[in-house]
């Protein structure tokens, strides 16, 4: 099938990048902008992402859809785009991109299953297709995977993992739960460090010892916040994709504690382009300890 018009709902710094790249290849990208953050549509435009002004219109004019949201807002996005469909008799291709459990993905294919529609699981990984980057990986399994084939450029990598539903997922839920979940470990074991009193002297021993986890620390943690919304959902379903292969789910609810704490203080109000990039680790190491809720 030709895939000349896209649509991206989510146009936060991971949708946009993939917005702004796919305009640059010469398709048409569309979203609805409607209720976004100023943020979000601030992205849009500069990504040069045409707002078609409501989710009706995307559904009538894509021909594929890629929802790009927080994982906690994957589900109700889908039922409500499939209540649309199977009101205006569209058709499209819709591909899930969210950070979800196997287990939510088929869920979700379930609602455009009933109506026929064709349905994609991708697990995307990696930073925003920019230029300057490692071209960002798309997992995808599923039936169409073809459709996503065709956005295939030098910065976005399209990975086909097979017809069945969930795998995409489960790859990348496997390799956030490496990724970000050393992130939290790394900000769990600094906070508790610096209320037992002894964090300056485990950073000197890092530097000697373990100098890679130190120089990690020191560039990520600080800006973990801005974030914590969005990982905290997604180390939710990384715990529930493992207990259902009875695998412990425990270190990633650990991890969504540290999140949902992160989320609690001033920082999280900043977004990746505002992030004060001064912070040094001791600065965001004290807010997130008068902030954060002492109580596991």
């Amino acid at each position: 099938m030709q895939i000349e018009t896209v649509g991206v709902i989510g146009t936060g710094d991971m949708g946009s990048a993939v917005g702004r790249t796919l305009t640059d290849e010469g398709h048409r990208v569309i979203t609805d902008l409607s209720g976004r953050s100023q943020h979000s549509v601030d992205l849009a435009r500069c990504a040069g992402i045409e707002d078609v002004k409501s989710l009706e219109r995307v559904i009538e004019e894509a021909d594929l859809l890629l929802s790009i949201l927080p994982p906690t807002e994957a589900i109700n996005f889908a039922e409500r785009v499939a209540e649309l469909i199977r009101l205006k008799s569209s058709s499209l291709v819709y591909a899930d991109c969210n950070a979800v459990s196997p287990k939510t993905v088929l869920k979700i294919e379930q609602f455009f299953s009933a109506l026929g529609i064709e349905f994609l699981d991708v697990g995307i990984v990696g930073a925003a297709p920019r230029k300057g980057n490692v071209a960002t990986r798309f997992y995808v399994s599923g039936q169409q995977i073809g459709a996503l084939e065709k956005l295939n450029n030098s910065k976005i990598r399209v990975i086909n993992m097979g017809t069945e539903i969930g795998k995409a997922s489960a790859l990348k839920a496997a390799y956030a739960g490496l990724n970000k979940g050393t992130q939290a470990l790394h900000a769990t074991v600094l906070l508790a460090a610096e209320r037992l009193g002894v964090r300056q002297m485990l950073m000197r021993e890092l530097e000697e010892s373990q100098q890679q986890a130190e120089v990690r620390m020191k560039q990520e943690v600080p800006y973990l916040a801005a974030t914590a919304v969005r990982f905290a959902g997604e180390m939710k379903e990384i715990a529930s994709t493992y207990e259902s292969v009875g695998v412990t789910g425990k270190i990633h609810e650990g991890a969504a504690w540290l999140f949902e704490g992160l989320a609690e203080t001033p920082l999280s109000s900043e977004t990746r382009a505002t992030l004060d990039r001064s912070r040094s680790l001791d600065e965001a190491i004290d807010i997130f300890t008068r902030f954060i809720n002492k109580k596991s």
